[in-house]
């Protein structure tokens, strides 16, 4: 009656009234007990004769499991503890605590347990990542089911044939055709505890960084409903990046999707990065997501936010290049319910997605393995939503739902500045404007390399301060007008005063705008630039000094007229008065 169970214990027998049951268990049950579990299943099954495999398995613990098919029933005594478990958390939350012994008290006395019944699927075929199963027909899209190694995966694909296709989130070699999958009835989801904060940790919340578990006490799924029009409120509060060229031509409101666009390396990381360093003492938590990038640029990008501080308030998703398709598939949801997690408890958030692009071949991967018919590029037909469904879970919540907000920075690469390219197009629908970083001003020493006629922001002023809204001026229009005149001052012949003049504010405008790498302004060094640019302070000095002009005029302002930065940093108000202030101080600080 004991033994091994070889993949011909379900086959079909040739004797009509025959059931042939699995039990699994450390300790063989009784002669009582058989007889008790051979009465289930006749009275279940409708068999005559009962036959009975009994196999050791030190992982039930106690009790038994019993298998007869597709058919399982968990009667281990971990099984039923889930059980009492479940029946706690179906409580009515509504109660108050007072009540919460005697609810409790009443949940034991009247519990009684279930058949432990669930459906067991068999895995069909494996390979690259991905398991096909029979059996599950009831499964559902994304629900996380566990194989018998103990393997991980979720439902990808569900056929009109009972089949489903499974994406792995472990190594496929310790998965065999014919072993059993169970289902979890839960989808995708990733531990989680305030704890989190300046780790380093993959899509399914493990620990990448070697300090230790993150005693995580909640489990937060990657994937819900995006916030509706009722709980969110419209993004008027600024999330300042500390780049120049951003805050004053480009807001960036709390809860808004502002999009990185740009060929290979032109700073689009950088960028995020600088704005993760400028959310220092702003009480913003930051989530920076590294989508198939390799593990080099993700360490020395770790090592740059934990030289400068940034770790202590950011949190670190990391699925590299070498990871499977699956992982980074998952890699921005369980990110954005990172985000998530603090922003519904009144946070203010930022995410970095780094970068979408890599995302989307990811998703092309996994759907080209499971047979799924390509369109554009190979990309499946889904694509599309596979952004917009992570994307707008970025709000500013109202403040009925505590007011917390997530804004994100979503990156996405271009091949050679086409940005009407399948999936920039498509991100750039769902975003609320871009910031397209250009190769030809990079590689000419213009960093941050914003190409200004390309880059928008659709919310506009309505994310700005107003000390910061009015001291912008005609900033952009001047720039404008620069790369329009230098184009044509490029074929010679003299030009008038007027021209060289609005040539030479052109050019200092910007060199006002070029940043070092990881050093945001804070917002008077701003205010400060921009009224002094507006006054035409820096307009006649030579080019390759106006930098320095610059960092004299902040420094003795800051030193000598620090009334001036106060008013700025902390009224954010402008008036006629300041300007003049800045104005004077300014020509007192070159003279």
């Amino acid at each position: 009656m004991s033994g091994d169970m070889n993949s011909s214990f379900f086959d079909t027998p040739e004797e009509e009234n025959v059931l042939y049951v699995e039990i699994d268990c450390v300790t063989p049950p009784d002669p009582q007990q058989i007889e008790g579990i051979r009465a289930f299943m006749r009275r279940k099954y409708g068999a005559e004769r009962v036959e009975f495999n009994i196999k050791k398995d030190p992982s039930v613990n106690g009790g038994f499991k019993i298998f007869v098919g597709d058919d399982n029933y968990d009667w281990s005594t971990l099984g039923r503890i889930r059980q009492l478990r479940k029946s706690f958390q179906a409580l009515r939350k509504e109660d108050d605590h007072e009540n919460i012994i005697s609810l409790l008290r009443e949940d034991i006395s009247s519990f009684s347990l279930d058949t432990g019944f669930q459906r067991v699927g068999l895995v069909e075929s494996v390979g690259s990542g991905i398991a096909v199963i029979t059996g599950l027909s009831d499964v559902e899209y994304g629900e996380i089911v566990l194989f018998e190694c103990g393997i991980k995966g979720m439902v990808q694909d569900i056929l009109s044939d009972g089949r489903s296709g499974i994406v792995l989130f472990g190594d496929e070699a310790e998965i065999t055709e014919g072993m059993r999958v169970l289902r979890t009835r839960r989808t995708a989801g990733i531990p989680i505890s305030k704890r989190i904060l300046g780790r380093m940790i993959d899509p399914l919340g493990r620990p990448l960084d070697g300090k230790g578990d993150i005693g995580a006490k909640e489990y937060f799924p990657v994937e819900r409903p995006a916030p509706g029009i009722i709980d969110r409120q419209p993004v008027s509060v600024p999330l300042e990046t500390g780049l120049l060229a951003i805050d004053s031509m480009f807001p960036i409101g709390r809860g808004q999707r502002e999009l990185i666009i740009g060929d290979r390396q032109t700073g689009k990381t950088t960028l995020a990065v600088d704005t993760i360093l400028n959310q220092r003492g702003k009480n913003v938590i930051c989530v920076y997501v590294a989508i198939g990038q390799r593990a080099s640029s993700v360490s020395r990008v770790v090592a740059d936010l934990s030289k400068n501080g940034a770790m202590d308030y950011t949190v670190v998703v990391s699925s590299t290049a070498s990871d499977p398709a699956s992982m980074q598939y998952l890699a921005p949801y369980a990110g954005c319910a990172v985000a998530e997690y603090f922003m519904y408890r009144g946070r203010d958030t930022l995410i970095v997605y780094d970068d979408l692009s890599r995302h989307a071949v990811a998703y092309r991967t996994l759907s080209l393995l499971l047979e799924r018919a390509p369109g554009r590029e190979a990309y499946p037909g889904d694509v599309f939503y596979l952004h917009s469904r992570l994307l707008e879970r970025s709000a500013r919540l109202s403040d009925k739902r505590g007011g917390g907000s997530m804004t994100a920075l979503p990156i996405v690469e271009t091949q050679a500045g086409d940005v009407s390219a399948y999936i920039p197009t498509n991100i750039i629908s769902i975003t609320d404007g871009q910031i397209f970083l250009e190769s030809d001003l990079f590689f000419s020493g213009q960093r941050p390399a914003v190409n200004v006629g390309l880059s928008v922001s659709r919310v506009g002023g309505a994310a700005q301060t107003d000390v910061m809204k009015h001291s912008v001026g005609t900033v952009r229009l001047d720039l404008a007008q620069y790369r329009e005149m230098k184009v044509f001052s490029q074929f010679g012949g003299e030009l008038d005063d007027g021209t060289a003049r609005r040539l030479r504010h052109g050019e200092a405008l910007m060199r006002l705008l070029r940043q070092d790498k990881h050093d945001p302004m804070n917002l008077h060094a701003e205010v400060i630039t921009l009224i002094c640019a507006d006054a035409g302070i820096f307009t006649d000095i030579p080019a390759d000094k106006i930098k320095d002009a610059q960092r004299g005029v902040i420094s003795y302002i800051e030193n000598e007229r620090s009334d001036i930065c106060i008013k700025i940093d902390h009224y954010k108000k402008y008036s006629g008065q300041l300007y003049d202030d800045i104005v004077e101080a300014a020509k007192k600080a070159l003279t």
